[in-house]
């Protein structure tokens, strides 16, 4: 069973995920439908709680700096 912290990043990043999945659809915009989808999907093969961290900000940057 994953840890407290783990469990809340995963969450974390998958609301996150899924709130710029359904804004990429909305506008029609396929990069923001593909981070959100990364960030939706990324915590199930991801274990160790720093490299969540780090990815998942990584991709909450990429949806800021990328955006259309």
């Amino acid at each position: 069973m994953p840890d407290p912290a783990s469990l809340f990043a995963s969450m974390l990043f998958g609301i996150i995920g899924f709130a710029v999945f359904v804004y990429g659809k909305k506008q029609v915009l396929w990069r923001p439908m593909a981070i959100g989808v990364g960030l939706m999907a990324y915590p199930y093969f991801v274990s160790q709680l720093w490299l969540l961290y780090l990815i998942g900000a990584g991709l909450c940057a990429a949806v800021v700096l990328w955006r259309d």
